[in-house]
């Protein structure tokens, strides 16, 4: 037990996230290299990232899909996982940090905090993952530390703790002062980084060392109380009690803290590992994993031990070569090579026939995962995204959210005969991304795809010709709606029918009204528990979801309503379920009918980084696409504006954008919610 425990000690699950272009894998591949998982530094602007090894990936620079691997530092095991930054691909950061306990969220230190730091940062908060901040490229013109900090804590109410402050600025970035130990660190240029020195604060940083250091541990006095009480009488605290005060604020959500550097300069990086260790949670140090047992209903723990029984999630799908590997988080218990598992979601037994450690696109095979490891499994035909895996005692954790796309396509093969090839491969990468849809209309003999954005479809479509050898033709991108409401109605219908010679009859009574946009459909009952339909009120609602799958306007689903069960009655307890059941499908369909339905369109959040002198022809153009700017603020040369953009009016804004600024602004857009359509 001992020694399990001490293994599980050792295991750090993280993340790499940022927005796109913040440095985040340049940071993750001086990761791989300072911990003797590379031998040779890739870069993103040379297509060489170890982590980004897609070809797609390594042509534009940018990482689609969450990678994996397991390094080692002093000691210690660390599974990370490297995300993209753009936003199109978000449910790779979304499943990533459902699985992971602590995460590094970096900065670009000129951009500060910019609009995918901000979902990536709020999705670590839906899982209560603790995080260190690291604000990269410090040796870029325009870089500011402090600002940043300072952004962390206006955009996310964050409370950070300075671990480190920079020694020069811009192009004079040459080390961090090391707030803990009061000394300065230098990089040696010459090995690539590889070593460093402790040095003598220069003279000009002493005082302002001193000042963060002395608020350094005035916030920690808050959380520890032995640092208080030394801190009160002006003694000196031992670094090690710091150390340990810190880990506690930081696993415990209330502190965050923050380093600094510049990853492509190869300085910062061993003290970033070396914090990982220090402060992020290992398996033990974060709650028991939660869920519901589906034979009870009961909410049951299940601790970070190997002799525990077995649950996991399965939180990414990869299709290579016609096999299927499945990655999971183990969260206890333990696996075997040809071992059996239950899959709780479906109900069905399968068996591991494979078991690797995943390094990128590299795998080792192992007989044997344990408590904490995140692995890739062969052998499960049958699991996707965000199921739970056991062995005797089933429990169903929380799965993952997906994310609805926004945008479609109407796709088809240049030949014929590539029909059948085509619907494999759209199939496979279907069930490799939950955010991509697959829909064939049949009416208009069309396959449809929908996904979160242009990149994320331009991105599948490549792969198509890329991966499977088939060159498509591919029509004008068009809008996923959505449906709604604008007035409450009330509504009572019967459904009526001869079932073995016995007319059998349900009643439901419904009151429905228009929801908050973004809160979607919300079903309560009114009905009492000593009635007999009480117990049947699932049946009555299945029947309300299955209706809301398809609007009454133009089929779209529909979404943002409130649904009230005000009564039910059935006369036949035999088929009382499907005859609820389709007398609320009814009814709700009706009520919607009378309800003043509306259609709602994808509006967007838009954030443009321009020179000031292109502000005016910027705003003027997002006036004329029915753009409501949110806020305009201006630093230096430079202004960032910002706005909810509806995406009907938003296809070949690049190109636009360029010409409107002879390509110096930048933006990104990415899906924040449905609003009612404006026909203007």
């Amino acid at each position: 037990m001992k020694r399990e425990l001490e293994r599980i000690t050792r295991i750090r699950n993280i993340g790499i996230a940022a927005h796109i272009d913040a440095g985040k894998t340049t940071v993750t591949e001086r990761i791989l290299y300072y911990t003797g998982k590379t031998h040779k530094i890739g870069e993103v602007h040379e297509g060489t990232a170890i982590m980004d090894y897609m070809p797609q990936e390594q042509e534009r620079g940018i990482t689609i899909t969450s990678a994996v691997t397991t390094l080692y530092w002093n000691n210690n095991e660390i599974q990370l996982i490297d995300t993209p930054g753009h936003v199109d691909f978000t449910i790779e950061v979304e499943r990533s940090l459902r699985v992971l306990d602590g995460m590094v969220a970096v900065f670009c230190g000129v951009g500060g905090v910019e609009p995918q730091s901000e979902t990536v940062w709020h999705q670590a908060d839906k899982y209560n993952v603790p995080r260190i901040a690291f604000i990269n490229k410090l040796d870029r013109a325009g870089a500011d530390f402090f600002r940043a900090v300072d952004m962390i804590v206006e955009k996310f109410g964050a409370n950070p703790l300075l671990l480190q402050i920079p020694l020069g600025r811009e192009d004079g970035f040459y080390g961090v002062v090391d707030l803990i130990a009061m000394k300065g660190i230098a990089w040696n240029e010459d090995d690539l980084g590889a070593t460093y020195s402790y040095i003598s604060i220069p003279q000009e940083y002493r005082q302002p060392a001193q000042a963060w250091r002395e608020r350094l541990l005035d916030k920690l006095s808050m959380f520890d109380d032995q640092i208080m009480e030394l801190y009160l009488e002006g003694e000196d605290i031992d670094e090690q009690l710091i150390r340990s005060a810190i880990r506690k604020a930081t696993t415990s959500l209330h502190c965050v803290p923050v380093l600094c550097g510049a990853a492509l300069r190869n300085k910062g990086i061993q003290p970033l590992l070396d914090a990982v260790v220090a402060y992020l949670p290992s398996p033990l140090d974060v709650p028991p994993v939660k869920g519901e047992n589906p034979e009870t209903g009961q909410i049951e723990e299940r601790s970070a031990r190997d002799s525990e029984d077995l649950a996991a999630l399965a939180f990414k799908i990869v299709i290579e070569e016609g096999r299927k590997l499945t990655y999971i988080r183990i969260y206890s218990g333990a696996l075997k090579v040809g071992e059996d598992v239950y899959n709780v979601n479906i109900r069905k037994r399968e068996k591991i026939s494979r078991i690797y450690r995943i390094h990128a696109n590299h795998k080792d095979r192992i007989e044997e995962a344990r408590a904490g490891a995140i692995v890739g499994i062969v052998g499960l035909k049958e699991t996707s995204t965000g199921q739970t895996l056991t062995k005797t005692r089933p429990i169903l954790l929380e799965p993952i959210e997906i994310y609805q796309p926004v945008i479609s396509v109407a796709v088809e093969p240049k030949k014929n005969i590539d029909q059948d090839k085509l619907l494999i491969a759209l199939q496979k990468i279907s069930d490799e991304d939950p955010t991509f849809v697959l829909k064939t209309d049949e009416d208009a003999y069309q396959t449809v795809v929908s996904g979160m954005g242009e990149l994320h479809l331009d991105v599948i479509i490549r792969r198509i010709k890329d991966e499977f050898g088939i060159e498509l033709l591919v029509g004008k991108p068009q809008v996923v709606y959505k449906e709604s409401i604008e007035k409450a109605v009330s509504k009572e219908h019967t459904f009526e029918k001869l079932i073995n010679n016995v007319q059998c009859k349900g009643w439901v009574s419904l009151q429905i009204g228009p929801n908050g946009r973004g809160q979607g459909i919300v079903v309560t009952s009114h009905i009492k528990e000593e009635h007999p339909v009480f117990a049947l009120a699932g049946a009555i609602e299945e029947g309300i979801m299955e209706a809301s799958n398809m609007g009454v306007l133009k089929g779209y689903p529909l979404t943002d309503i409130r649904i009230a069960i005000s009564d039910a009655t059935f006369n036949n307890p035999e088929f009382a379920r499907l005859t609820l059941k389709m007398a609320a499908y009814d009814a709700f369909r009706e009520a919607c009918s009378e309800a003043t339905p509306i259609l709602l369109v994808p509006i967007m959040s838009l954030t443009i980084t321009t020179p000031n002198e292109f502000m005016g022809d910027i705003i003027s153009d997002l006036n004329s696409r029915k753009c409501q700017i949110t806020n305009v603020s201006s630093k230096d040369r430079v202004t960032v504006i910002e706005a909810h953009a509806p995406l009907t009016k938003m296809f070949g804004y690049s190109t636009d954008v360029r010409s409107l600024s002879q390509g110096r602004a930048s933006f990104t857009m990415y899906f924040s919610h449905y609003d009612k359509i404006d026909n203007g």
